[in-house]
């Protein structure tokens, strides 16, 4: 006997908006099956506001709105029985966040959470990341947002310690980042690192799933350093435009690709790694799972 429930994560990140439905497959003496019925993404870039003027503006606040609008249509066209949704960095930082949570509420009957980077790497960590870690080994879990990047350590199956540091994608197009905080991200992967052998990173977020899409590798291969490397610096050599027009991507990708590949290189360099696991996995997934095994 099968049976069916209908999940969705609300996931308003710093560069963009997405809305995760899951048919959640139970059968007896059978691990449930996560299966994605369907991901919209929304450009609503709220980091551009809330990391320079410190506010989200009255056309994002609009924009959001009609957003979460269509979600909530979304989800009542799917049947949803159950949804979170979740702001980051953006939101943590808009002087206004809390106010415009009450305008979501109020407006498009959605009812959205803020959390802290600490929450949002647990969050990440309960998606299938433990299956995919072979338990002997360790690795550098690495996830690059808009706003932050959250980084975890993992080793014989259990995280270790995990840290997230103000250095996101849209905050390093703003040139927002001053080199205390790579000192200060340096030091700490270091330090964290260098009790054990070798380390293997993992890459969460858009913009690493899109460079290894480009690669063209099977899922379950991983990334060289020599590779990241060599990607790193063609995408540098081409324009914005060119990397809209020859690469095919997203105008809201083609700009925050660059600064997220040297995040990751950066982690990869200060902790030895020279291979980087790309699963396709984010906050949206992590959500779903928390709320199915009852973690949020």
């Amino acid at each position: 006997m099968i049976k069916i429930k209908k999940y969705a994560a609300i996931d308003i990140g710093s560069n963009a908006m997405r809305l995760l439905i899951v048919n959640i497959v139970e059968q007896e003496g059978k691990e449930p099956q996560f299966n994605k019925s369907s991901l919209v993404r929304v450009p609503i870039r709220l980091g551009q506001d809330a990391f320079t003027v410190g506010e989200i503006s009255e056309e994002n606040i609009d924009r959001m709105r009609d957003a979460m609008t269509a979600f909530n249509l979304l989800m009542k066209v799917h049947k949803v029985q159950s949804y979170r949704a979740f702001a980051t960095s953006a939101m943590r930082e808009a002087y206004n966040g809390k106010e415009v949570v009450d305008i979501i509420r109020e407006k498009a009957d959605i009812e959205i959470e803020i959390i802290d980077g600490k929450k949002e790497a647990a969050i990440i960590a309960s998606t299938d990341l433990l299956h995919l870690l072979n338990t002997d080994e360790t690795y550098l879990f690495v996830d690059v947002g808009g706003g932050s990047t959250e980084f975890t350590l993992f080793s014989n199956g259990k995280i270790v310690t995990s840290k997230s540091f103000k250095a996101g994608t849209v905050r390093l197009l703003n040139e927002m980042v001053v080199d205390a905080v790579w000192d200060e991200i340096e030091k700490w992967i270091k330090t964290n690192t260098e009790g054990f052998e070798e380390i293997t990173l993992i890459g969460s977020g858009g913009n690493i799933n899109k460079l290894f899409k480009m690669s063209g590798k099977a899922q379950e291969k991983p990334l060289s350093f020599i590779y990241v490397n060599s990607q790193y610096a063609f995408l540098n050599s081409l324009t914005y435009e060119q990397r809209i027009s020859e690469l095919g991507l997203n105008p809201d990708r083609a700009d925050v690709i660059i600064p997220a590949v040297r995040i990751y290189l950066n982690a990869m360099k200060w902790s030895g790694a020279r291979q980087i696991y790309v699963p396709k996995i984010g906050l949206s997934d992590g959500i779903v799972k928390a709320m199915y095994y009852g973690n949020i």
